[in-house]
């Protein structure tokens, strides 16, 4: 019998096959233990946050933003056009004349001055104007150059030659202002600051009912946070972090329009989310009345939220002035809460909204809220 031959092709192709199911056997495994362990880490992160805020409303626990996650940077990325890459907003600072509501003879010639702050990065020349937006123009120019130089930080004193309508009521014009390139940026980059007066025959020597804070004005010095850390102001529409802006024609639930400025307040989009901004404290005064009317954005036919008042006074703890549940079937809800036991204190005042449930239809709005007296 003949003995059969192996090739040695054959034989190094056996070899290496068996080196090969030798080292497959060998094979790490990749445990998901570490990421099981950091998204532990994370939700229970998550969850102590939310409960150590208020009893209610999981507002973020100081909502002090010194310590809270940045907002995300919105700097322009320099384009090929040669416009700079700065961010141009405004902060309101003070009606310096002409306080909202002010009751002008018909016709009358008057001045309307804003202190506004340059909170953005880019200074502001003469190629810088204030610009008319909407409204009622009252007799000034479209646009008016600024004066001088603002740098970031600054603030500088905005004036306007302006005349009373001849016809009885109240009258409201908004104002923006221009970069040197035509971008035509406001309050917070979007919101505009506004002249608003009351046109009659006699003035009324009553104070009562007078506005002496607007939470829309100052909507950007207040620091927004949810569960996601703090929140650029103004926000993104579909930000699912939460978001807060402005919106000057609201429509509520029901097709209900309004020509007020709005607060429109999207909690963050998990289930239970919340949304709170923390303004500057002010000196409250005996008369003080929080005024406001809340309900949910036309469309969002899912809504049902959660709306506090809360407050610190004299930097204390975190307490609540009241609680509101509203859904899209409701009707908007006016309130009118009376601040006669905070008289005499240096009161911050957070706004906070919160799902009940899933946060998904959840765009809460906020008609016009200010203090007044």
């Amino acid at each position: 019998m003949a003995r059969s031959r192996r090739s040695p092709v054959l034989v190094a192709c056996a070899s290496l096959a068996l080196v090969l199911a030798g080292l497959a056997c060998r094979a790490p495994v990749i445990s998901q233990e570490p990421f099981a362990t950091s998204a532990a880490m994370t939700i229970a992160a998550q969850t102590t946050a939310l409960l150590e805020a208020t009893s209610t409303v999981p507002i973020p626990p100081t909502l002090d933003l010194s310590t809270a996650t940045p907002a995300p940077s919105d700097t322009p990325i320099p384009s090929l056009s040669g416009t700079p890459s700065c961010t141009d907003r405004a902060g309101f600072v003070a009606d310096v004349s002409i306080p909202d509501d002010m009751n002008l003879p018909p016709g009358g010639d008057f001045v309307k001055t804003w202190r506004l702050k340059n909170t953005g990065t880019c200074t502001w020349d003469a190629g810088y104007a204030v610009v008319f937006a909407d409204g009622n123009l009252m007799g000034g120019q479209a646009s008016q150059a600024l004066a001088g130089s603002v740098p970031p930080g600054a603030s500088v004193d905005i004036s306007l030659s302006l005349k009373a309508p001849v016809t009885n009521g109240t009258h409201r014009g908004n104002w923006k202002l221009r970069n040197a390139h035509g971008v035509i940026f406001g309050l917070g980059a979007s919101g505009s600051f506004y002249v608003q007066i009351t046109v009659g025959a006699t003035p009324t020597p009553s104070t009562s009912g007078e506005t002496v804070y607007s939470f829309t004005k100052h909507v950007c010095e207040a620091q927004w946070v949810s569960g996601a850390g703090a929140l650029p102001c103004p926000g993104t529409d579909g930000d699912p972090n939460g978001y807060i802006r402005v919106i000057n024609d609201p429509v509520f639930q029901g097709g209900r329009p309004d020509d007020e400025p709005t607060l429109e307040t999207r909690p963050q989009l998990v289930n239970d989310g919340a949304i709170s901004g923390r303004y500057p404290a002010i000196d409250v005064q005996t008369g003080y009345h929080f005024k406001a009317v809340i309900g949910c954005r036309n469309g969002a036919t899912q809504c049902s939220v959660k709306i506090q008042l809360n407050y610190r006074k004299d930097g204390g703890d975190l307490q609540n002035l009241g609680e509101w549940i509203e859904a899209y079937d409701d009707e908007p809800r006016k309130l009118d809460v009376d601040l006669s036991t905070l008289a005499g204190h240096s009161v911050q005042f957070i706004l906070a909204v919160q799902a009940n449930g899933s946060s998904v239809d959840d765009a809460a709005l906020w008609l016009a809220p200010r203090i007044t007296r």
